[in-house]
């Protein structure tokens, strides 16, 4: 399995793209093969990003972005907005996605999503504010359930958690993390993809429940034990949130075993339905065995993206010891998070960037296989809110440099990639 990472502008727009290990040759309604997941990540393209007014901050781009328009590229699954501020949640450049897409659905902090549903562009059962994430309660996780790629497969699983600091002045600091379970086909079967009627990449209105076997979740230390199956419906377009998005939302049925505590979002009109798995290549590989009759769980894809950083612990530290160990989701995949440390007087809100003391300390305790730079475009900024920035900026060099006599880890910090991606660059992450 795969994770594709695309740069769209300078600064921090991306397109996250998770793939199965198993390519198979149908294509769905949107011209992507079965199983994939993709996420597009605070898209701002051009214009400038005005902040309350102008006088008190106007950005804009120094590098043009790789794309015109949002109509460039596939519709993703998911747009994830991390920040309310222009700069992340751009409303000109929002307006350029489809508003009557029966795939998209815009997750956002809870400040971005009451932005956007007072744009009125999209229909309000596509717009949800992410819960805050709580290692006590499962229901603070979105969870998206991908069907098998053949009949006698098993499902897969992407998931996403919003992590905020507490009594951050700035309200700037927070993570996103994102975590990709690929649906297989049916072992030792050449069995063509399921027809569309039944295991379709577009939703129905009336989507049939059905349930799969709820066991405990799988350890990374357990790795021939099965993980936890959870209820999804033949339809892939079941997403899972809190009951803070009623009323659209119906408490899936639960076998006669342990129920879930999740609740399914499902659409009821025809014209508005809920996600659909699709999408659409620098390669990182690392090779995967299976055994011989019962393959073990495929391994987790992890990503942490954190443009202006969170503190390690004592936050990330519970996302990653509950969510990321149950889930086998480490050691991390990619981290997205700043290289330059920029600061404001402490009446003006403190710290904007953690940069690269706060990357290092996540990408140490997580093992991360990549670090990769976001929000470190040299932008034309103006405003009196940047009067007194001070900026230190690092070269790739520098970080390179700084991870491997910090990271504590064999081969001193060798295991970590560090890039910074040029604009319309991608990489490959491999598993």
């Amino acid at each position: 399995m795969s994770l594709k990472i695309k740069q769209l502008n300078g600064d921090t727009t991306f397109l996250l793209t998770f793939s199965p290990a198993e390519q198979r040759p149908s294509l769905n309604r949107y011209g992507h093969p079965p199983g994939t997941f993709s996420v597009l990540v605070d898209p701002w393209l051009s214009g400038p990003s005005s902040m309350w007014h102008p006088k008190f901050l106007l950005s804009k781009h120094t590098v043009p972005s790789c794309i015109s328009s949002l109509s460039d590229i596939p519709e993703p699954n998911v747009v994830l907005l991390s920040q309310d501020k222009p700069d992340h949640c751009h409303e000109p450049t929002l307006r350029q996605l489809n508003p009557a897409s029966t795939l998209t659905n815009v997750l956002a902090i809870p400040a971005a999503a009451r932005k956007i549903r007072g744009m009125k562009h999209f229909h309000p059962s596509r717009v949800h504010a992410l819960p805050t994430y709580s290692s006590k309660d499962e229901d603070s996780i979105v969870k998206f359930y991908i069907p098998p790629l053949t009949l006698g497969g098993t499902s897969g699983e992407a998931t996403i958690a919003y992590i905020p600091a507490k009594m951050d002045v700035s309200g700037l600091h927070n993570a996103i993390g994102i975590t990709y379970r690929p649906p297989t086909a049916a072992p030792f079967l050449a069995q063509p993809s399921p027809p569309s009627s039944t295991y379709s990449n577009f939703s129905s209105p009336n989507p049939q429940q059905y349930q799969l076997d709820n066991m405990p979740p799988t350890p990374p230390d357990t790795p021939n034990q099965r993980p936890r199956s959870l209820s999804a419906s033949t339809n892939p377009s079941t997403l899972s949130m809190t009951s803070a998005i009623s009323p659209a939302i119906s408490q899936t049925s639960s076998a006669s075993t342990a129920p879930t505590s999740s609740h399914s979002l499902h659409a009821h009109s025809p014209s508005f339905h809920s996600p659909s798995f699709h999408t659409h290549t620098h390669t990182h590989s690392t090779s995967s065995t299976n055994s011989n009759h019962h393959p073990r769980p495929a391994k987790t894809l992890s990503v942490i993206y954190s443009p202006h950083g969170l503190a390690y612990s004592p936050y990330l530290s519970q996302y990653a010891t509950t969510h990321l160990v149950s889930h086998a989701a480490l050691p991390l995949t990619t981290l997205i998070h700043g290289f330059d440390r920029v600061e404001n007087p402490w009446y003006m809100g403190g710290n904007v960037n953690a940069g690269l003391p706060g990357g290092v300390e996540i990408a140490k305790n997580l093992m991360a296989r990549c670090w990769i730079g976001a929000h470190d475009e040299d932008k034309e900024n103006s405003g009196v809110s940047v009067l007194k920035i001070r900026m230190r900026k690092y070269s790739l060099s520098e970080v390179r440099e700084f991870v491997r006599r910090e990271w504590c880890g064999g081969g001193g910090g060798g295991g970590c990639e560090v890039r910074a991606l040029d604009c319309g660059e991608e990489l490959v992450m491999r598993s």
